[in-house]
C-alpha cells in the first residue's frame, strides 16, 4: 500500500476512535531485534495456522499478563507476560492460541462487534497506528489509544468459552504440526489456574477476555497426555530458544531495575546473553564506558549482527558521543539496510552531529525509514527537523501534521498542515499529505461536535 494510502487510512481511523480511547492510552515497545526474534519464533506457528508470516507481533509496555488480537494481522502480548515464560515453547504457545483466534474468524464472527457499526473494521484501522507509534527512545513507544483495561475494550476483545476451547484445540495442533511440544500450553494456563477465584479488579486481563474453566484445562490435559510422535516431550530447537533469551534478556535489561539485572547475570558469565543483558544494565546506570565495554565483547562474538551495532549506536548517542554513534550507526544500516528503526537511528544520530553533510544524508536516511513505516511519530519528528534544515519549510510542516496527527493532537496537526498547504506547491506529494491531514482534522471535528 503506498505510504500515502496507508496514512490516510491511520488517520481515518484516529479520527473515528480517538475520542472515546485517548484516555485509556497505553504504550507499546519497539525494537528492531525484539520484533525480529519474536517473527523468528512466531513463523512456524502462522504457517501452521495459514496466516501470512508478516503478521507481527507487538509488545505492549504492561507489567500485567495479557496477550490478545483485535484484527487479523497482529497478535499483541503483554511484557509482563512475556517475562514471565521460561520457555520459547511456552511463547510460542500463547502465539499459537492468539493465532488461533485470527485464524477460526472469531473476531468477525463477534455479534458485538457486528452491532458495533463497524467497530471491528475501526479497530483494525487503529493497529496500524499501533503497529507504528513509538517515541521517547527505541525501546519503549509513546502512548497508544488501545484502552484494552477500558470496559469497552474487554468486550470488544473478550472471547467466548466455546472460541477459548477452539482456540486451544487448533493452537495445540499448530504447535504439533511445527515439531513443538503441546505440553507448554498447559504450563501457560497453569500460570492463570486461580485467577478466575479472584475479584475482577485482582485479576490479570487475560482471565477477563480469556475465560480459563477446568474443562478448558481437562480438554488440554487430555489432548497433551493423548499425544504421542515428535512433538510430544520435544525440546525447543536452539534457534527457538536463542531468539527467546535475546528477546526476554534485552526486553527485561531495559524493563527491570538495573541492579536486579546484573545480580542476576553475576560478573563470571562471560555469554553472549549475560554479556547483553550487562551492557544494558550499566547503560541504564548512565556508566557508558562500561555498557561500551560490553557491547564491544558483543561485537566480538558476533562482529556482522546489526541489533548489536544498533546497540552500540544507541548508548553512544544517548552518551551524547555522536560521532561514534553516527558510525555505529552506519555499520547498523550496512548490515540491515532495510529495518526501519535502524534507519531512524542513524538519521537521528547524523542530526545530532549537526554537520551540513550529515545534515543532507540524515534527510535521505530518514527519507527511507518513513518509506517502510510511516507511522513512528519520533522518526516524524527527526524527518521534519532535517527538511527544516535543509530550508524545506513547507515539508517540514507537512511532516509534523502527520507526527501531530498520529500522535491524536488534532489541533496542532490542523495547525501545521495549513502551514504546509500554504507553503508547498498545489498538488505536489506534500501538499497532498497536508489535504489528508486537513480532511481528518475536519472530521474529527464534526465527530466532536455531535
Amino acid at each position: 500500500m503506498p505510504a500515502r494510502r496507508r496514512l490516510m487510512t491511520l488517520l481515518a481511523a484516529l479520527a473515528l476512535t480517538l475520542s472515546g480511547w485517548a484516555a485509556q492510552a497505553q504504550s507499546i515497545i519497539r525494537d528492531a531485534e525484539i520484533e525480529r526474534g519474536l517473527q523468528e519464533l512466531a513463523a512456524p506457528i502462522l504457517r501452521a495456522a495459514g496466516l501470512p508470516t508478516s503478521t507481527r507481533i507487538i509488545v505492549v509496555n504492561d507489567r500485567s499478563l495479557n496477550a490478545f488480537v483485535a484484527d487479523a494481522r497482529h497478535i499483541f502480548i503483554h511484557s509482563g507476560l512475556l517475562l514471565r515464560m521460561q520457555d520459547p515453547a511456552e511463547l510460542q504457545a500463547v502465539l499459537a492460541h492468539e493465532a488461533a483466534h485470527i485464524a477460526n474468524g472469531h473476531l468477525t464472527r463477534r455479534p458485538a462487534a457486528a452491532r458495533s457499526a463497524g467497530s471491528a473494521a475501526r479497530m483494525g484501522l487503529l493497529l496500524a497506528l499501533a503497529a507504528g507509534a513509538a517515541s521517547g527512545n527505541s525501546e519503549v513507544g509513546a502512548g497508544l489509544a488501545i484502552g484494552s483495561t477500558s470496559a469497552a475494550a474487554r468486550r470488544f476483545f473478550a472471547h467466548t468459552r466455546a472460541e477459548e476451547a477452539s482456540a486451544d484445540q487448533a493452537g495445540m495442533r499448530y504447535m504439533v504440526q511445527s515439531g513443538i511440544d503441546p505440553a507448554a500450553m498447559l504450563t501457560v494456563l497453569d500460570i492463570f489456574r486461580g485467577q478466575e477465584a479472584l475479584s475482577v479488579g485482582r485479576q490479570d486481563p487475560y482471565i477477563r477476555t480469556h475465560p480459563l474453566t477446568r474443562d478448558r484445562i481437562r480438554t488440554v490435559e487430555a489432548f497433551v497426555n493423548g499425544r504421542s510422535g515428535a512433538a510430544a516431550g520435544a525440546e525447543s530447537s536452539a534457534e527457538a530458544r536463542y531468539w527467546f533469551a535475546r528477546i526476554t534478556g534485552k526486553l527485561g535489561g531495559f524493563l527491570n531495575a538495573p541492579r536486579q539485572t546484573l545480580r542476576q547475570v553475576g560478573r563470571n558469565d562471560q555469554g553472549e546473553i549475560a554479556t547483553l543483558r550487562r551492557a544494558i544494565a550499566y547503560h541504564q546506570s548512565t556508566d557508558a564506558s562500561r555498557a561500551i565495554s560490553e557491547v564491544g565483547r558483543l561485537l566480538q562474538m558476533r562482529p556482522n549482527d546489526p541489533y548489536y551495532q544498533e546497540l552500540q549506536g544507541q548508548i553512544l548517542f544517548e552518551s551524547r558521543n555522536f560521532g561514534a554513534a553516527v558510525q555505529a550507526y552506519a555499520r547498523a544500516v550496512q548490515l540491515a539496510p532495510r529495518e526501519p528503526l535502524i534507519l531512524a537511528g542513524y538519521g537521528r544520530a547524523l542530526l545530532a552531529a549537526d554537520t551540513r553533510s550529515g545534515n543532507a544524508q540524515a534527510l535521505d536516511v530518514l527519507g527511507r525509514a518513513y518509506a517502510r513505516d510511516p507511522f513512528d511519530p519520533r522518526m516524524l519528528r527527526d524527518l521534519a527537523l532535517a527538511y527544516a534544515r535543509s530550508g524545506n519549510n513547507g515539508m517540514a510542516s507537512a511532516v509534523t501534521a502527520e507526527r501531530y496527527a498520529v500522535l491524536g493532537q488534532m489541533e496542532d496537526a490542523e495547525i501545521h498542515a495549513t502551514r504546509a498547504s500554504g507553503l508547498l506547491p498545489t498538488g505536489s506529494g506534500g501538499w497532498l499529505r497536508a489535504q489528508d491531514v486537513l480532511r481528518v482534522a475536519e472530521a474529527a471535528q464534526n465527530r466532536r461536535n455531535r
